[in-house]
């Protein structure tokens, strides 16, 4: 039975508000896997941080579906039906959205060619996820994560519960499915992305008309009951949340998420929202941890990652913003190269940019993963291949820095490490807008503790000056023994005065984004 119609959203909703009817909610009860994972914080505080994740560093992320097909950027879905926008955080007016108007001058209006209509035209001709996930893996990615469904509610797997998925239509293939197995012959961890538990109250605006102009008062396809599955039903008036208050819509995403986790075990899960739905978000942590525990012999090396802070229940996420300083728990990024779908003349972000934003991130104890945008058709433009090159050829010299290490007693020294330039949903900014300095330093260390690395992330002269490690430094509680230039093959002139070690470059040094030494100690 699917709780998808209006009549029936209404009634379970009213049933769950009911008196003295809790135990026929339909967010009672819900299924979790045996184990030690109970659906509650202080059992969720259990959660081990997987040695895999911490390890890894760097991962890619295919941000991609149907609503990369008009070529408009993030959000078409929602975008093509607002003639007459809104602010959805101040109620003001916002006029008509570009996404409408371009709908409306390619495609006709949206009571007759709807969101619906765009999904048969995402065909993904070129799309060739073996080929991808081998640029990725020279790339320096050690996971890969596919997109699950957006706030589109178009599942990009072979669903049994909704039929507005890749298998059904458009490409007809079943887009994790494959993505997960060329992840697997590139040896490459595996995750999802869920984005569904926004999609009920995100995709209202399908369900109006336009208020102005000559189409004034014709209802938009999403009002047609007969296409709800896709659309939802309408939300209740003060149901206006990122996440939806109504507890049939939550227990629709919490079955659906699990179909999701128990047909892929996925290494990891990310979720586009703060803890979803409270005690049904819990049931679903507790689920997927209990489940892939077993499937490891009790070794839990999944990750569950939300914009929350994690308190030891799973790992936090910032969407285009990294952490103040040393996090005691990891934690991730996620970002994109450009927009989140692809768009056309965007301009994507440089591969210094990734590699300084990378050693920034990892210096503070977190990961990266980014979004590399692919054209509807599914392959990447000429100027996406040529920094994923660039990428790789930094992490070729450089990677024994990043991979696997831990962060050092402070991330960082310079310019950089004062500013506090806010990012858009928590944390600081990503990259900063004045760049970085010969100043600039970040930070990582071996596990054992013996080596430690340092970034110059600007450019340097004919020496560089790290005053973390100076003679007289606190920091430095060791002499330095040795200094040698990742990728370098001369041997440095070096010296540990008063105020900085001073490290001599050799003349020629070819330019870096963030030149990388490895420094030991005397014992």
């Amino acid at each position: 039975m699917r709780f998808n119609t209006p009549v029936l959203l209404s009634l379970l909703a009213l049933a769950a508000a009911a008196p003295g009817r809790a135990q026929n909610s339909p967010i009672a009860n819900l299924p979790v896997a045996e184990g030690k994972f109970k659906p509650t914080d202080e059992s969720l505080k259990q959660y081990p941080y997987p040695e895999w994740f911490r390890d890894a560093k760097f991962g890619i992320w295919a941000h991609w579906g149907p609503q990369a097909v008009p070529r408009q950027g993030d959000w078409y879905a929602r975008r093509m039906y607002e003639h007459d926008g809104v602010n959805r955080r101040t109620g003001e007016p916002t006029g008509q959205n570009p996404a409408n108007k371009y709908h409306l001058e390619h495609y006709g209006h949206p009571s007759k060619f709807g969101y619906k209509d765009i999904i048969p035209l995402w065909k993904a001709e070129k799309w060739n996820p073996d080929q991808l996930m081998a640029l990725y893996k020279k790339a320096g990615a050690k996971y890969f994560v596919s997109m699950g469904t957006h706030h589109d509610n178009f599942f990009l797997w072979n669903s049994k519960l909704h039929s507005w998925n890749s298998v059904n239509m458009g490409p007809k293939k079943d887009v994790v499915g494959l993505w997960q197995q060329a992840a697997r012959k590139q040896g490459l961890r595996f995750g999802v992305s869920e984005h569904l538990g926004a999609s009920y109250t995100w995709y209202q605006p399908a369900h109006g008309a336009d208020k102005t102009g000559p189409m004034a008062g014709v209802p938009y396809d999403g009002a047609d009951p007969k296409y709800a599955e896709l659309y939802h039903g309408p939300a209740a008036p003060d149901d206006k949340e990122w996440l939806t208050k109504n507890p049939a819509w939550q227990r629709e995403w919490y079955d659906r998420i699990k179909e999701l986790v128990d047909l892929y075990h996925p290494d990891l899960l990310y979720s586009d929202s703060a803890l979803p739905f409270e005690n049904v978000g819990r049931s679903l942590i507790a689920h997927y941890y209990n489940q892939e525990a077993a499937l490891h012999r009790g070794r839990l090396e999944a990750v569950y990652t939300c914009k929350e802070k994690s308190a030891g229940r799973w790992v936090r996420d910032i969407e285009r913003g990294v952490a103040e300083g040393i996090s005691p728990e990891p934690w991730q990024t996620d970002t994109s190269i450009g927009d989140w779908y692809y768009r056309t003349g965007q301009k994507y972000r440089t591969s210094a940019e990734i590699v300084q934003m990378l050693t920034d991130i990892v210096s503070k104890n977190g990961n990266l993963l980014i979004n590399i945008v692919q054209t509807p058709e599914g392959d990447l433009e000429p100027d996406m291949l040529k920094t994923l090159d660039e990428i790789a050829a930094w992490i070729a010299v450089n990677g024994e820095g990043i991979y696997a290490t831990r962060p050092w007693k402070v991330y960082g020294e310079g310019p950089s490490t004062k500013k506090k330039e806010a990012g858009r949903f928590g944390g600081l900014k990503d990259v900063p807008d004045s760049g970085y300095t010969a100043e600039d330093f970040r930070f990582t260390a071996s596990k054992d503790g013996r080596t430690l690395y340092a970034f110059c992330l600007g450019k340097p002269g004919a020496a560089v000056r790290i005053a973390s490690l100076a003679k007289d430094s606190k920091l430095a509680e060791k002499a330095v023994a040795s200094v040698h230039l990742l990728g370098g093959k001369q041997k440095l002139a070096w010296k540990q005065e008063a105020g900085a070690l001073v490290v001599q470059l050799p003349a020629g040094l070819p330019a870096s984004p963030a030149n990388g030494f490895r420094i030991a100690f005397k014992n």
